[in-house]
Order: structure tokens, then sequence, then C-alpha cells
């Protein structure tokens, strides 16, 4: 009844394709008023975890331009190391504040590492932790993805079901009141 016969995608449960409403109703033990209900529910179990993915989207899209220009940065500083002159750099010391600094060799940078955690690193050192990160962020955008990709199949999947459910109630109730005698 999945979709491809995956039953989930860490931890995002897979939505069955509803062929026949009727067996569906009957191998659930739902009426069609509780089906409804749960598929709503599910579809919206659905947008909640959507909201999250797509947060974590937008925070990776921004975390990996940071580790690119911290990349370019280190960089710049072996550069110059080599060449023995020195770099003058502006940088932020708090939000909208700027200072100038003139860099002379430099074999280290400190790097923040989250939860107010700077750590010094050489520049060998930073260029592969740097690195990592990069590599780690990009697959960990490419798996969240997938993902939401997976979770909008699903989230249709599920409207789909809803209508045809719906529809299946309104074309028996049309079926019964036909069927019934006309009281005049």
């Amino acid at each position: 009844m999945a979709a491809s016969g995956v039953t989930e995608r860490r931890g995002i449960p897979a939505a069955a394709f509803v062929e026949d409403v009727l067996s569906y109703l009957n191998e659930s033990a739902l009426d069609v008023n509780s089906a409804l209900a749960f598929l709503q529910e599910r579809l919206q179990q659905y947008r909640v975890v959507e909201m999250k993915l797509l947060a974590q989207q937008r925070d990776l899209q921004a975390k990996i331009p940071d580790i690119e220009k911290c990349l370019d940065i280190v960089a710049t500083l072996q550069a110059k190391k080599d060449s023995g002159e020195a770099l003058i750099a502006d940088f932020e010391v708090s939000e909208g504040i700027y200072s100038r600094a003139r860099i002379k060799e430099s074999d280290s940078v400190c790097l923040w590492l989250g939860a107010n955690v700077m750590l010094e690193y050489s520049c060998e050192e930073a260029t592969i932790l740097l690195k990592r990160n990069l590599e780690n962020a990009k697959a960990s955008l490419e798996v969240l993805v997938a993902d939401l990709q997976f979770l909008r199949d699903q989230v249709t999947i599920t409207q789909v079901t809803i209508a045809r459910v719906y529809n299946w109630d309104v074309h028996q109730r049309k079926l019964r009141q036909a069927a019934s005698p006309k009281e005049s």
C-alpha cells in the first residue's frame, strides 16, 4: 500500500495510496468520518515536520556560505604569511560595529565552534576542519532535500487519499438517496 514499498524515511511514515476506498475502510476498521479525521491529522503531522525540515534547510543554506567565507579567509591569511606583507582587514566586532586590523604573520586562527566556544587552530588544522565541516553541511543539505521531497510526496498522496475518501462518501450518499423512496 505504501509508495514504492517504502514504509518510512528517517522517521517520516510513508502514506498509503488508497485505490479501493471500501477495502481501505474495512481494513482499517474506520468509518468515513474517522478515516477523514485520521488522514487530516496525518496531513497536519506532515506539515509540522515540513516546517522543521525547512527551518533546518534555511540554517544549512546560511551556514555553507559562512564556512566557505572562513575557508577563503584562512587561505588569504596563509598566502599573506608566505608573502611577508601584513593584511589589513575590517572585521565585525558586534552587529553593525566594525574595526580595522593589521594582521602580521599569523600561524594560527581562532574559530567559533558554537555555544560561545572559540578555539585556536593552526591555519592547516583550521583548513582541514572547515573543509570537513563544509562537506558535512553539504551532505546534510542533500539528505534534507531528499527528505523534503519524500515528505512532499507523502503530503500529495495523503491529499489525494482524503479527496478519494470524501468523493467516495459523497457518491455513496447519492446512491443511498437515489435508492430511498421519495416521500411527498
